[in-house]
This record gives structure tokens, sequence and C-alpha cells, in this order.
């Protein structure tokens, strides 16, 4: 039986939190539609569709109203997804915590196909392939792949040449692709990092899911949204999702629909505010990085979102020593040492024997809201004597563990 806090579901990993206040034009808007009563569709609001509509063309995927949908979160939206397209999925190791619960809750097997060694977020086009086929010699029926162009948990996004493997492969075996692009506009580099989406590769085969906790709303303002091909299965395709979504009741909150079509609307007080989130986090991002690899733990350099996903396989031994042997354990040690949560990759679908976790930037940022404004205000929030704190907790707890390291290593 699973110890409390173990629960595969219930307890699992929220998305990592951006641990700042909320942007007050944002809070207006809400405060500004919450006398609103009546219910909204199904779908969304023609408002938050146009918006989403003008959010897409700006990144060079012209969308027309009714190729869009919304819901409560993104949770919701993928099961009616999953739900519309049938079959079973397929999904990289790791991905989001929150991808398969609503796959099993329909009953629909899942399978976990290795990543590239370049990144995260998709799966290798040849680990691909080989799943495919072998659960269709099995008696499966794989017809739905979900991936994510800037990943959770790994931070990374994927080259483009890459992911275009990657893709070819999918369409060649007959998968519907759900591009989920959660992240894509968290870049720590955007001069630095091509992002190519899915649906630029190949409209008529991906569906577009963005949850907008990611860049524009708190995580408990719950809305995401969601582009159909603009063919007649993508018609199709949304027609049974809106169905899905009429059943669970799930809809978008008036007041919240109100305040995710003026976040995608990136008036200017939207697109200053997450400029300078996005560099706080990376800048954090890439101060913890660097206290990984001096500790020599593995992690690839963060490119996108408010997180870094570690290995801490090179300290297999000294965590051993510590009655660490596996991702639930390195969680709750990491959780202890670090004072904040550090879930194991196996909440990401990882392996249980890599000791793997998810950390995350927001719990740096400050403990309390005016230290949280601080640092996104500073000119240097490293300096700051709460986020230096906080790093300094943080890189001692992982010198310890290449402290006991070095003293294991035999002599020379």
């Amino acid at each position: 039986m699973l110890p409390e806090g173990h629960g595969p579901v219930r307890y699992g990993p929220p998305p990592p939190d951006p641990g700042l206040p909320v942007l007050p034009e944002l809070a207006a808007v809400l405060a500004a539609s919450a006398g609103r009563a009546h219910p909204e569709p199904p779908g969304g609001p023609t408002e938050l569709l146009d918006a989403a509509c003008g959010y897409w063309a700006r990144r060079g995927l012209p969308t027309e109203r009714e190729h869009t949908a919304a819901g409560p979160g993104a949770t919701p939206l993928l099961l009616a997804l999953t739900a519309a397209v049938g079959g079973d999925v397929l999904l990289p190791r790791p991905c989001p915590a929150w991808w398969e619960p609503g796959a099993r809750l329909l009953g629909r097997r899942t399978y976990h196909v290795p990543t590239p060694v370049e990144c995260g977020g998709i799966p290798d086009p040849y680990a691909l392939l080989e799943t495919v086929r072998r659960v269709r010699a099995e008696g499966g029926d794989p017809r739905l792949l979900v991936l994510s162009v800037a990943d959770d948990p790994t931070a990374t996004v994927p080259p483009p040449e890459v992911l275009h493997e990657t893709v070819e492969a999918a369409l060649g075996e007959g998968l519907h692709l759900i591009s989920d692009e959660t992240w894509r506009d968290t870049l720590h580099h955007p001069q630095d990092t091509v992002l190519i989406g899915p649906a630029e590769m190949a409209p008529e085969h991906v569906t577009v899911l963005a949850d907008l906790h990611g860049a524009y709303l708190p995580a408990d303002w719950p809305a995401a949204i969601a582009r159909f091909p603009a063919t007649a299965e993508g018609a199709a395709l949304r027609a049974r999702t809106l169905d899905v979504l009429t059943a669970l009741g799930a809809r978008v909150a008036a007041p919240v629909a109100s305040a995710a079509a003026y976040a995608l609307g990136e008036p200017d007080a939207i697109t200053a505010r997450l400029t300078v989130a996005v560099r706080l986090h990376a800048r954090v991002a890439t101060a913890m990085h660097r206290a990984l690899l001096a500790a020599g733990i593995l992690a690839r350099p963060p490119q996108a979102g408010r997180h870094l996903y570690a290995d801490l396989g090179p300290l297999r031994s000294v965590l051993a020593a510590r009655g660490v042997t596996d991702a639930m354990e390195l969680e709750d040690h990491l959780t202890e040492r670090l004072g904040m949560p550090t879930p194991g990759g196996h909440r990401f679908g990882d392996d249980l024997g890599a000791l793997r976790v998810r950390l995350s930037t927001g719990p740096l940022l400050g403990a309390t809201p005016q230290q949280r404004l601080e640092s996104l205000t500073a000119s240097d929030p490293l300096a700051l004597p709460h986020v230096e704190r906080a790093l300094s907790i943080f890189g001692s707890a992982l010198d310890d563990l290449r402290a006991d390291a070095q003293r294991m290593e035999p002599p020379r």
C-alpha cells in the first residue's frame, strides 16, 4: 500500500507555480465580470474563441472560430479530446503528470515511448515506430500521440529537425497528434531558440492545446484552448469534443473567460508582465542548473517554463547509503532537504528506479507576496537576500551529496 501523499492521481504534482502576484489589470477584468450569472456555452464564449483565433494568427497559425474550443483547464479539455479521438494513447517518457490519468479514466491503454537524446517532450521517432507496431501486433489500437514542444517536466524544446522526424513517423502510422503548447510563450532565450509546432508541419493532422496557466493566468483560474484542423475530420473531432465537454458540464466560468480573452489579446500590460516573469524564472533556473552541475548531477539546460529535470543517477551510491534507492524515496528525501515540493520522475511516467526529479523555480522567489513582487521588479533578483538565501540552501543540500560522493571515491 502506498503511503499517504503518494497516490497516482489525487496526490499528483501540480504544474510549476509562477510564485508571483496576480497582475492587477487581469484581476480588474475578472472582478468586472463577476456579476455575470449566465452560464457560458460548452466550448467557450465567442469573445474567448475570437481572442484565441487572434492569438494563434500572431503565431503563424490562421484560425477560424469554428475550429476552436475552450475548456476549464487543459485536463478536462484533453480528456474530452482523448475520448473524441478514441483508441490507445502514446506518450513520451517522461511527460506532464496530468496527461495520463484522463486516458486511464476512459479505460484507454497508454504506452510511454522514450524521448530522443536531444530533448524531452516528444518520442524518439524510431522508438515510436517500434512501439506502434508492437502494440498493433499485440492487438492494440494506437490512434493518438500527445507531445509537447516546450516540455514539462524537462523544460526543453525539441530541435525542428528532430520534431519533423517524429511527426513524419506518427503520420506514417496514421496517428492523430495533440500538441500541448502550454509553455511555448515562456522561452528563456527566444532569440536563440527555434520553436516550431507540429501544426506548422502537418496542420491537417494536429490539434493544438494550450493551458493558459502556463503564461497568462493563475493556476486557479482554469482555462485552456484548443485549435482543431480546418478539415472535415477536424470539424467532426471538434463536434465530438464539444459533446464530451457538455456531458461533463465542463464550461469556462464567465469571469475567467473574460480574463482569458483579455490575456489572449496580449495588451501591453500582459506582454510586459510575461517578459519580466520569464526573464526572472530563466535567471533562477540557470542558477539552479549551475548548482546541479557543480554537484555532479545531470540536467539538460532549461529552455522554457519554470522548472528543471534533474537526474541524480551519478550519486546513486551516496543516496543508497541514505536509504534512497528509487524516485519515490528521492522525492521524499529532497522535499525534506530542500523545503519545497520535489516530485519524483515516476510522477511523470518515468522509470521508478531512475533517480530523477522535477525542480521548480517558483519557491525560490520568496515566501511572501512582497518578496515575490520584489523578485519580479529587481534589476538583479539573484542578489536579493531572500533569493540568495534560497539558492544557498538549494546549493548546500546538493553540495552535501557531492561531498559524500567524493569521500566514497577510492583513493587514487
